[in-house]
């Protein structure tokens, strides 16, 4: 099952990455845009996805710089949304 998912990922990998990247400006938007009020558990939990899908896409790349960025982000974001339930 993740040979094949990789080989997905693999063939799309630039456009995967794209919208893992606007995922993220888009999270990161809307808390600059609502403030507090923001709707922070979803801010979280796509902020924690697009964390993955870039981390897995630089790992099928090889590209250490950006697995240890995109890791750290899941880090962060599983923290967020632990905060994010109280």
């Amino acid at each position: 099952m993740i040979t094949v998912i990789n080989q997905f990922i693999l063939r799309h990998i630039k456009s995967l990455e794209m919208l893992g990247v606007l995922m993220r400006i888009a999270s990161f938007s809307l808390v600059s845009w609502l403030g507090p009020q923001s709707p922070f558990m979803l801010v979280w939990v796509v902020n924690t996805c697009d964390a993955i899908l870039l981390a897995w896409c630089s790992i099928l790349k090889k590209d250490r710089a950006y697995t240890v960025l995109n890791v750290f982000w899941i880090l962060v974001g599983i923290i967020g949304v632990l905060r994010a339930q109280n």
